[in-house]
């Protein structure tokens, strides 16, 4: 009967550490599959090294320091897939549930007036609230329209309004937001009429 070659167990003890790291990252056993995984691994560089070589336990040590962090980090990335992933870590939240309730986000697409030069911030008078505001790629003169395009965190960024447009309207493509004078359209409260 022959026997196996000794850099053929050197590369089994190579690929049963990384499935004992993997298994680890899975199945926590408090180390030890970590002190097992770290035992095949020093077995397999110090067995390369008695077998073949100064070279060859340079390569299966480059091997390990290699592959051991892409082998840890593939195994965290799947972790929360897996049951026991979804059990420790529980289930990511939801925008709704980590995005604040800002007010401010019912500006945009409004229509105010720059009340300070904005180079490129500045100060801007939207429905009544005076904001903090930052122009969005222009510099702005007080006393100009500015139209709110987007609002982030404690960021309220305008740009010139279209000249169609004045304080305390919205986008006049959006019918929505444009009272029933600016449509022509005739009271409802008279049938007659």
């Amino acid at each position: 009967m022959e026997t196996i070659d000794p850099l053929v167990w050197a590369a089994l003890l190579v690929v049963a550490g990384f499935a004992l790291l993997v298994l680890e990252i899975l199945l926590p056993s408090g180390g030890i599959l970590s002190v097992l995984a770290a035992s095949a691994l020093i077995a397999s560089v110090i067995i390369a090294f008695r077998t073949g070589g100064a070279t060859t336990g340079f390569t299966f040590i480059t091997i390990v320091l290699v592959l051991a962090p892409a082998v840890l980090t593939a195994a965290f990335r799947y972790l929360p897939r897996t049951p026991i992933g979804r059990a420790l870590l529980g289930e990511a939240p939801k925008d709704e549930d980590v995005l604040t309730a800002d007010p401010r986000r019912q500006l945009i697409g409004k229509v105010g007036v720059a009340r300070s030069k904005m180079l490129p911030s500045g100060s801007v008078e939207v429905d009544g609230q005076m904001l903090d505001a930052v122009s969005k790629g222009q510099a702005i003169e007080p006393g100009q329209n500015v139209q709110v395009i987007e609002v982030r965190g404690n960021r309220v960024v305008v740009r010139l309004a279209p000249d169609d447009m004045r304080p305390g309207t919205s986008n006049p493509a959006d019918l929505l937001n444009r009272s029933i004078e600016e449509l022509g359209i005739d009271s409802l409260d008279d049938p007659l009429a």
